[in-house]
Order: structure tokens, then C-alpha cells, then sequence
């Protein structure tokens, strides 16, 4: 069964996506987006705000008074020296499956058929292997609720953005990071901060989720392209892929991995349906892929 908090993150988890399914819809009528990914829920049947709710604001509130240069600093500590222990990509799966919310109104959809959503809705699309694989993991790094030891949603999920230097009015409610320490550093306030001009996103400190937490995991662990990973990396960095912020810090080769990590953006937004999907039906096919390019077993 879920825990209380469990579904406390996962409905926090899908508020925040409906407020970045609205800011998507804005701009949807400009973009063709694959036609297999549609979901088949007509997209104003979602949770439609002229203003975000009330656990939104409050959670973006706590998140950028918190995700300071050191908190960060100390996430990367803790990531490297504290044991998660070993599972393979199926376990972590159905560990997360844990978090199911029943209050949300969008789905009844499971962890699992969300996951499995998104990597059917990629495979339909004719997408290679790997880019259904990155569909099915790409939301495993919530597994941080289980670690995060005395730290909340706002070192889980959101939007992301990078430490370290000024924080972009492009992020949502920009406004409130002024109770951030780090908006007043001398240092961490100026557009560069401790970076310099176009020094690539590989070489920037994006606030701690889980995004950054399962790119962390896997780089080293996996066979996965780099288009892959920056899948994982930056989906969540709204500012950037979304909002075109932040392209002071890009090298050339971020411009590739940003077209990879908008391709897959429509799929993680608009892959939830009420239809459901079966998971022991479609299992075999999916380890066979994580077998293409995952060990047995993953340090988490």
C-alpha cells in the first residue's frame, strides 16, 4: 500500500505537471507534436487553471527559498557516500509503484502504466529502443522519496533550474526566490555566477530532484546515448526547453541534446489516458530492452 506521504508527493507531483500541461497548451498550436503521442483524453479535460493551486505555489515557494548552492552541494555529498542498495530496473519500478495517488483526478492510472504509457506511446511512434527505454524509467529517480531523509518534495520533484548563478525570470513565480540566500550572493546573483560564457550544461549544477538524481545513477551504469540521458537529465528544466533560458551557458552541443529533450517532452506530458495498459502482458518485451542496455542490477 502507498504511504500517507507517498501520496502526498504524488499528488504534488501531478499538480505540477498539469500547471506545465497548460504552459505546453499555449504554445501547442505553434508546435506539431508526434501523433502517436497524443493521449486519447481530449487535453481540456485536464485540470485547467487561469492560476496554479494553492500546493503548487506553496511548494514552489519552499523550493526556491530552499535550493540554495549548498544544500546542493551537500545532496552530491550525500549521494555519493549514503548506500540505497542494488535493485534491477523492474524492481525500482514497482518500488515506485508505491507512490500511486488515489485523489488524482486526471488518471487512475499506477507508476508503472504511466511508465509504460510513455514508452508505448514513444514505440507506436516507430522511436528506437533506447528513447523507449528512456520512457519507461524517466520518472524512477522519485525513488528519492525513499532516501531523502529529512528533506521534502521540494528536493523531489518541480521544475529545474541551475545553482550557482542568477536564477532566471523565466523559472515559475520568479519572485520568490528573493528569500533564497543565494539571490543576494555577490557571486551566485551575477548571470554567470561560477560559470563562464557557454561552458555547456554538463559543466552547470542543476538544482537536486529527480531528475538529477537518476541521471547521476545511470550515466556511469548504462548504454544508454547521451540523447537518452539528457532525456532524463532535463525534462524537467522547463526554463530551458520550454522558455529558451539559459542559453548563455550552452556550448554547440547542447543544441542537439535540447532538440532530443523537447522530442521527448510531448510524450511525458501527454502520454496519461484512462486506458489502461497490461503490465505482465508487456513486460517481457520491455526487460528484454532494459537488458539492451542496463547490468542486472543497478546501485541506486
Amino acid at each position: 500500500m502507498p504511504t500517507a506521504t507517498g501520496r502526498v508527493l504524488d499528488e504534488t507531483s501531478d499538480a505540477v505537471d498539469q500547471v506545465n500541461i497548460l504552459k505546453a497548451r499555449v504554445r501547442d498550436h505553434q508546435e506539431l507534436e508526434p501523433e502517436a503521442s497524443q493521449t486519447t483524453k481530449d487535453k481540456s479535460q485536464f485540470r485547467d487553471y487561469e492560476n496554479a493551486c494553492d500546493r503548487v505555489k506553496n511548494f514552489y515557494k519552499e523550493q526556491h527559498e530552499k535550493q540554495t548552492m549548498e544544500f546542493n552541494i551537500q545532496a552530491r555529498v550525500d549521494f555519493r557516500t549514503q548506500s540505497r542498495g542494488k535493485m534491477s530496473i523492474w524492481q525500482a519500478m514497482e518500488k515506485l509503484n508505491t507512490l500511486v495517488d488515489d485523489s488524482d483526478p486526471d488518471t487512475d492510472l499506477s507508476q508503472i502504466e504511466h511508465l509504460l504509457q510513455t514508452a508505448e506511446a514513444i514505440r507506436r511512434d516507430g522511436k528506437p529502443e533506447w528513447m523507449q527505454v528512456v520512457g519507461l524509467i524517466h520518472d524512477l529517480g522519485k525513488l528519492l522519496h525513499f532516501y531523502n531523509s529529512g528533506t521534502g518534495q521540494w528536493s523531489i520533484v518541480g521544475d529545474t533550474f541551475p545553482v550557482g548563478c542568477a536564477f532566471s525570470d523565466k523559472i515559475i513565480y520568479p519572485e520568490t526566490f528573493k528569500v533564497n540566500p543565494d539571490f543576494a550572493d555577490s557571486v551566485y546573483s551575477t548571470e554567470y555566477g561560477i560559470y563562464k560564457p557557454n561552458c555547456g550544461l554538463d559543466n552547470v549544477m542543476m538544482s537536486w530532484g529527480h531528475d538529477e538524481y537518476l541521471y547521476l545513477v545511470l550515466r556511469d551504469q548504462c548504454t544508454l546515448p547521451e540523447e537518452g540521458l539528457a532525456m532524463i537529465r532535463y525534462h524537467s528544466f522547463y526554463p530551458w526547453h520550454r522558455e529558451g533560458a539559459y542559453t548563455h551557458l550552452m556550448n554547440e552541443h547542447d543544441y542537439n541534446l535540447l532538440q532530443a529533450v523537447r522530442e521527448f517532452n510531448p510524450y511525458d506530458l501527454y502520454s496519461k489516458s484512462d486506458g489502461s495498459l497490461d503490465a505482465a502482458t508487456l513486460r517481457p518485451y520491455y526487460e528484454g530492452l532494459i537488458a539492451k542496455f542496463f547490468p542486472p542490477t543497478i546501485q541506486w
